[in-house]
């Protein structure tokens, strides 16, 4: 696994693509972080290309029987539109840009286990097909309240367990206490401890021989995993603004969009080989 150097960034802002949400209220918000506004980025959540848990297919046009992905044989109850959280990277891997998604609602948790599922044919997450599943990206970042950062890459360190589908891949880290693996500080493997201070997904690898196996430089995800709960679509957005509406007349009228800062972390992928 190639995690890179540190670089921690000024409060940058995360503009606010889309949310998704889970039971727990702990949220999924795409963002961008493009400083030079190169606009070769892109964190969005879609419909029609999740994977699908409780989906239907029609051979005529007119009706439908069931179709499940085995990748996915569980899911978020409140995706009805089978919703995928799509992570682009256009262009080389060096350019200072990355595709965002910020994990909120989770901060003082202690966390347990981690995964998505991630777009893929076949068995192997390293295989050069499908969704770009590298080291670095998509990966977790996980900042603690110790001031300690940690990092688990889409295929470093390796799943804990690995759930096959017809194209898509389940990996989940972790499962127990005690059991999330992750890299510490970006060099030394070591489980997971402390209360969690942030939580994001971040996809910053291109087209380029950085972005190895598949230079493809864009996956797409699902069903992002936080301690066994599932969030898979932003079914509930339209509710959250109507409580944001109410709340920010509550606090004399401040906009509801405003941007937030994030803490991003870029990393030079050359620095750490697995």
């Amino acid at each position: 696994m190639k995690l890179r150097t540190l670089l921690a960034s000024l409060a940058i802002l995360v503009l606010s693509t889309g949310i998704a949400f889970a039971a727990t209220q702990f949220q999924v918000t795409t963002g961008l972080f493009d400083p030079a506004k190169t606009f070769l980025v892109q964190a969005q959540w879609l419909d029609g290309i999740g994977c699908p848990t409780n989906g239907k297919i029609s051979l005529d046009g007119t009706t439908t029987t069931p179709y499940q992905d085995a990748g996915c044989p569980t899911g978020d109850t409140a995706d009805s539109h089978n919703q995928g959280l799509l992570l682009a990277k256009t262009g080389p891997t060096g350019n200072v840009a990355s595709a965002v998604a910020e994990v909120s609602g989770v901060q003082g948790m202690i966390l347990t286990e981690l995964g998505y599922d991630v777009r893929k044919p076949g068995s192997a997450a390293a295989d050069a097909r499908g969704s770009h599943c590298g080291a670095g990206a998509p990966r977790f970042n996980v900042a603690t309240q110790d001031g300690v950062t940690h990092f688990v890459g889409c295929n470093s360190p390796a799943p804990t367990t690995q759930t096959d589908g017809n194209g898509w891949l389940r990996l989940r880290w972790g499962g127990a206490p005690g059991t999330l693996q992750a890299f510490k500080d970006g060099t030394t493997l070591t489980v997971v401890t402390g209360e969690v201070k942030s939580l994001s997904i971040v996809f910053d690898e291109g087209q380029d021989a950085l972005g190895a196996p598949d230079n493809f430089g864009l996956a797409v995800l699902d069903n992002i995993d936080v301690n066994g709960t599932l969030v898979g679509s932003h079914e509930a957005e339209k509710d959250n603004r109507d409580d944001n509406d109410n709340d920010n007349d509550d606090h004399h009228g401040h906009d509801k969009h405003k941007d937030k800062g994030h803490d991003n972390v870029k990393e030079d992928q050359d620095d750490h080989g697995h």
